[in-house]
């Protein structure tokens, strides 16, 4: 069997695995079915980087499985390789992206943006998620601002938008509360002194990956860029984001 034939007999396989059909692998990636059709045919077709991580993410196998000469291309790219990808708002990142993470965490959940309202808007049956994870032994933290702080009156002065800062806070806190005490669910808020700090980046963790958004001007979250980050080092970009959210959590009171 040539090299060429090998690569694809492994794409193939990851597919049948995966159970899904080279349609069903663009309709997830976002390409068309002739452009899957071409990376089985050609092996020296190798996919932007964007589509290797997607296509590898529903298959549930790592991209040098599939394209092992993307390798070299990676490690060129120095620190930056671990930018998955990059979103210039944060509602252009599907919530498939958000479900599939949340999903194959297992160890950690630390949802540590301002509000994080969205959440429960976009994820069907959160609560019953979180509730799922927190019961199979991963730890799940939400760090959401003061809605009576002085951040968020200012912040909600900037925004000038009718779903107000404060009432986006209260609703994480209502569908929170519903839940009841969960062992594994801890929740706090920011500290007066570290809410500027905290309402100006949002940190979503998920394992050895985080979404990354910094707030821009007077944009609301959804209209600010996001980065989909992945643990490759020690001291990198994943573990500076990941470090200022934890930051933020040891001085953040208990709710």
């Amino acid at each position: 069997m040539s090299v060429g034939s090998a690569l694809n007999a492994t794409s193939r396989s990851a597919m049948q695995a995966a159970g899904l059909s080279p349609r069903q692998l663009a309709v997830r990636v976002g390409v068309s079915t002739k452009t899957v059709e071409r990376w089985l045919a050609d092996s020296e077709l190798i996919p932007h980087a964007r589509n290797r991580e997607d296509a590898a993410q529903a298959l549930g196998v790592d991209v040098e499985m599939l394209w092992p000469k993307s390798v070299a291309e990676r490690v060129k790219t120095g620190a930056d390789r671990e930018i998955v990808r990059s979103y210039p708002y944060r509602s252009a990142c599907p919530s498939t992206v958000w479900a599939d993470l949340v999903g194959r965490a297992n160890g950690e959940l630390f949802f540590a943006g301002y509000t994080n309202y969205f959440l429960w808007t976009q994820q069907p049956a959160f609560a019953a998620t979180l509730r799922a994870k927190a019961e199979a032994g991963c730890r799940v933290r939400f760090l959401v601002g003061d809605p009576e702080g002085e951040a968020t009156r200012r912040r909600e002065a900037v925004e000038g938008v009718a779903l107000s800062v404060s009432t986006r806070i209260r609703m994480t806190l209502d569908e929170l509360a519903k839940m009841g005490p969960v062992e594994g669910v801890e929740v706090r808020t920011s500290d007066a002194p570290d809410a500027a700090s905290h309402i100006a980046l949002s940190v979503f963790r998920f394992d050895d990956e985080a979404l990354v958004t910094p707030h821009l001007a007077r944009l609301v979250g959804h209209d600010s860029p996001l980065l989909h980050l992945k643990r490759y080092e020690s001291g990198g970009m994943f573990d500076r984001f990941v470090e200022h959210a934890e930051e933020l959590w040891v001085g953040a009171a208990a709710v």
